[in-house]
């Protein structure tokens, strides 16, 4: 028995995701044809993770292929599919993917209006761009839009790359993206930020004192939701919150006002928990008000 239909692939943008995604592509088994790359690491990149694969300029990239991916930052995407659709280097019968969270199939139109297949495969992953993301690809979430009529191609192809295919509504990609930035990126700016702080007090190798807090916040929060709530705020403890304000009163205010942002939405949400009643939450709010006065 035959397998699926192998396609050419053209990978556009030898970025951190494109050119692992390629390499992922090509491991499942389709024909890699083409790759861009403009700058010397992208060069460097697509010939360590896509070797003997030609590097070619954009439009020769996507006419030769039957599956074209736009690895391109999210402003550059839609500028960049109307002008390969315009000037026939997209054309009627291709797929046309990009994996981009922001966006879903609508940043395509200007290739399906020319006959192409717009497709929307968003890995759910922080990658490096190196060999090491494709072993993080199995099991990796994928959200993905289409037409409904080419479901299955969008999610096969996520499939073959060893991922989970997870279907996004068109209208709600947007939020989707919001939070995945909100739990991926901002998590890592708070911890980043933790450990910043804990140096200024004088931990010398603050990674290993939070690394087991930080595992166990993490994995409870997915087990237990709102519940596994802990802390000051959580325990409505507003002399313990206006101590760390005032502690903190020397740094910027950028810190300390996303201490009191991140502290209001916690008391919110430990009200709707049940974990605190709500004169505590209101005696919170007035110290964080307060200092923020």
């Amino acid at each position: 028995m035959s397998g699926p239909p192998r396609l050419r692939v053209g990978i556009v943008g030898a970025g951190r995701v494109g050119a692992v995604l390629g390499a992922a592509l090509r491991r499942a088994g389709h024909d890699i044809v083409a790759v861009s790359a403009v700058s010397d690491l992208s060069r460097l990149r697509a010939e360590a993770l896509l070797p003997g694969v030609p590097i070619l300029a954009v439009p020769e990239v996507a006419a030769g292929a039957d599956l074209v991916v736009l690895a391109v930052p999210d402003d550059v995407l839609p500028a960049l599919a109307a002008g390969l659709a315009g000037t026939g280097a997209i054309h009627a019968g291709q797929f046309v993917a990009h994996p981009s969270g922001r966006y879903g199939v609508e940043v395509l139109e200007a290739a399906e209006d020319v006959g192409a297949i717009p497709l929307a495969l968003h890995p759910v992953m922080t990658f490096t761009g190196t060999s090491v993301d494709l072993a993080r690809l199995a099991d990796c979430p994928f959200g993905v839009t289409s037409a409904e009529s080419v479901r299955p191609v969008v999610e096969a192809l996520v499939v073959e790359m060893g991922g989970e295919p997870v279907w996004v509504p068109e209208e709600a990609r947007g939020l989707y993206h919001a939070a995945i930035v909100f739990g991926a990126n901002y998590l890592m700016t708070v911890v980043l930020q933790s450990l910043e702080l804990l140096r200024e007090a004088g931990i010398a190798e603050p990674q290993r004192l939070m690394a087991p807090l930080l595992s166990a916040s993490l994995d409870n929060a997915l087990r237990h939701g709102d519940a596994a709530l802990t802390g000051p705020v959580a325990r409505g403890d507003a002399r313990t919150v206006a101590e760390h304000l005032d502690r903190m009163s020397d740094l910027s205010p950028v810190v300390t006002d996303a201490y009191r942002s991140l502290a209001r939405l916690t008391a919110d949400r430990a009200v709707a928990a049940g974990l605190i009643d709500l004169s505590a939450a209101q005696e919170l709010l007035g110290v964080l008000a307060r200092k923020a006065d």
